[in-house]
């Protein structure tokens, strides 16, 4: 699985980071996927980074099976 944010989509609302603090954070007021991700880890939070794609206000959050 791999996660992604569009920063240019991104208006940093930040509903992403405090539903799912283990995978995304804020900076420079734009989310963004956090850089040590383990594959173990977002097999754990894939129910959570669907939550948030699903929540996102702007689509902004990408998820594929790459």
């Amino acid at each position: 699985m791999k996660v992604s944010v569009n920063k240019e989509t991104c208006i940093g609302c930040s509903m992403c980071a405090s539903m799912c603090d283990k995978v995304f954070h804020i900076v420079d007021d734009k989310a963004e996927v956090k850089d040590d991700l383990s594959n173990d880890t977002l097999k754990f939070c894939e129910d959570d980074i669907k939550s948030c794609v699903d929540s996102c206000p702007v689509g902004a959050i990408e998820v594929s099976n790459d």
